[in-house]
């Protein structure tokens, strides 16, 4: 591979890793449970204040048992992404408004920590640990 060749692969394998990442938020704040092998690997482990889950099936159920707001919204920032060949890391921030009811709502802040792999299919997490950093109690709606 030239120079410019792997400059560009190098470019497009960060560009879909972040693209992983934010694809991640949306998959968990609008429930894009049948999209999950679109981010993860069938063997992913997650490891989350909420519990452990190993596999997708078993992912999809601790986010549905544990998810249950009116609403969320997650916003990703500050991603660091390391590739190694064909496995990557990426660190990234995680601040997430939970939405309880019309009048209540609760903001957290962690630390995602992802492993992917290159697969057939393109780049996939197989590991997710999430660091929490902060937890509201149920806060007064301003608006």
């Amino acid at each position: 591979m030239t120079g410019a060749e792997t400059l560009i692969r190098a470019l497009a394998d960060r560009a879909e890793l972040a693209d992983l990442v934010a694809r991640h938020s949306l998959w968990i704040d609008e429930g894009r449970y049948d999209e999950t092998d679109r981010l993860f690997t069938e063997d992913a482990v997650v490891k989350s204040p909420r519990g452990e889950a190993h596999g997708i099936k078993a992912l999809i159920e601790l986010v549905s048992a544990h998810h249950v707001y009116a609403r969320t919204l997650h916003n990703k920032s500050n991603l660091v992404i390391e590739v190694d060949g064909e496995t990557a890391t990426v660190r990234a921030h995680d601040i997430a408004v939970f939405v309880i009811d019309d009048k209540t709502e609760a903001v957290a802040a962690g630390i995602h920590h992802y492993r992917a792999r290159r697969t057939k299919d393109g780049w996939r997490f197989d590991r997710l640990e999430i660091t929490p950093v902060a937890l509201t109690e149920a806060l007064d709606r301003a608006l």
